[in-house]
């Protein structure tokens, strides 16, 4: 599977697990997926973005570049 991001947030109102994905918000109304549980939200955002791959593919549409979040290396100094 590619490497795009999930937002997983609690809906109070709906009572349910909203999936938005961030790559996407330009041509997909969000949130695109939810679920009643945070696990079933993640399967469901995953089969998402599969289905939008692969029919932006087959209609050879731009395919969104997924974001790539790096984690600064960060040194601690030894004390004493």
């Amino acid at each position: 599977m590619n490497q795009y991001s999930m937002v997983i947030q609690w809906s109070e109102e709906d009572q349910l697990f909203l999936v938005t994905i961030p790559e996407f918000v330009e041509r997909v109304v969000m949130p695109c997926t939810h679920g009643k549980t945070r696990e079933e939200a993640i399967r469901r955002g995953e089969e998402v973005i599969e289905m939008y791959l692969e029919a932006w593919q087959a209609e050879e549409e731009p395919i969104p570049a997924a974001n790539v979040f790096q984690i600064p290396e960060v040194r601690l100094a030894k004390t004493g």
